[in-house]
């Protein structure tokens, strides 16, 4: 399998729509890099959900994805499934994101998402971090958007089982919708695992990538 390794990794940005929506699209590779690299920051935005239940689940969820993570999460009220309608909202707290940080890796949804909240805050992040590796995560869902996707972050079993154990023990309001399950996790897991050559995996849609080949 092609390798390409990013360097160090010391700052992250995570973003999601939702509350869950980044333990679902990048919790085991979360759970991979913060066990290798004790204290990295991780500084991630949530545009749903702020002052509910969801927000606490939210709160207690990425703790626990990133542990001994330098965790900074911001929560904020915007109304579930109307971010186009609240385009200003949105792009003023990217904005306010992106003044207080410079990270190495920025993890967001895919801007071919089919779920227009989803679909929105990816195009904001790709334009508010220009300059910055974006890795587009994916969540399994309705409306059947998985395709073939470009990178790939491969997860030990060990990995693969803490991250659906985590999303069923810190996410009981989704628990009710039919694609919320160990099988729906773990089924998509090892596809790309099988893709990648490796038992598990994460991938991943890049949006651009500035290759340095011949420093």
């Amino acid at each position: 399998m092609i390798r390409l390794g990013a360097g160090r990794l010391d700052r992250i940005v995570a973003v999601g729509a939702h509350c869950d929506d980044i333990a679902i699209g990048v919790g085991g590779t979360l759970l991979t890099m913060c066990l290798a690299r004790p204290g990295i920051r991780i500084d991630a935005l949530v545009l749903s959900g702020g002052g509910s239940e969801r927000e606490q689940e939210e709160q207690a969820a990425l703790a626990a994805f990133c542990p001994g993570a330098d965790l900074r999460l911001t929560v904020h009220k915007l109304p579930d499934g109307r971010l186009p309608a609240h385009w200003e909202e949105a792009k003023s707290a990217v904005e306010e994101l992106r003044a207080g940080t410079e990270p190495d890796l920025v993890l967001a949804p895919r801007t071919d998402d089919a779920h227009q909240d989803h679909r929105g805050l990816a195009k904001l992040m790709t334009t508010a971090y220009r300059d910055h590796l974006v890795l587009g995560y994916e969540i399994v869902k309705w409306d059947g958007d998985l395709g073939r996707q470009a990178a790939y972050q491969p997860l030990s079993l060990e990995i693969a089982e803490q991250k659906v154990r985590l999303l069923q023990e810190h996410y009981p309001s989704q628990r009710h919708r039919p694609w919320y399950d160990r099988e729906a996790f773990l089924g998509l897991a090892r596809i790309r695992g099988i893709e990648c050559h490796a038992r598990y995996a994460e991938a991943f849609a890049v949006t651009k990538l500035t290759l340095n080949l011949g420093g």
